[in-house]
């Protein structure tokens, strides 16, 4: 496996603990729809939580969040609906981002609530 796909990993595992550390039950992982594909689904009591996970050693090209871009959202979007039509979900959704920078000597997890809004 690339280094970038083992990086992604880490993120994804560390993203799920802090989730779970802040009281989410963790619904599916890498959950996919075509080719497009969600992270992490995750649920709160009030929210259907749709969490896409960016993962980067460096902040030499910017925040990792700032990589979420309009398109990516698009698919984020379409696979959500899918999800939620699959499994007849009612629940309100949002859309969260994690993003993470870790290399060997920081960690540093930003969880953006509602970090954008699906365009209709």
């Amino acid at each position: 496996m690339a280094d970038h796909n083992d990086l992604g990993s880490l993120g994804e595992e560390l993203a799920v603990r802090h989730l779970h550390e802040k009281g989410y039950q963790i619904l599916a992982t890498n959950w996919r729809f075509g080719k497009d594909e969600i992270d992490i689904i995750a649920e709160t009591p009030d929210y259907l939580v749709i969490v896409e996970v960016k993962t980067r050693q460096t902040f030499a090209f910017g925040e990792p969040e700032v990589f979420v871009n309009q398109a990516k959202q698009r698919f984020l979007v379409r696979a959500a609906q899918a999800y939620l039509e699959k499994n007849n979900v009612e629940k309100e959704t949002r859309f969260d981002i994690v993003s993470i920078v870790i290399n060997n000597t920081s960690r540093k997890i930003n969880h953006i609530e509602d970090a954008f809004y699906p365009v209709l």
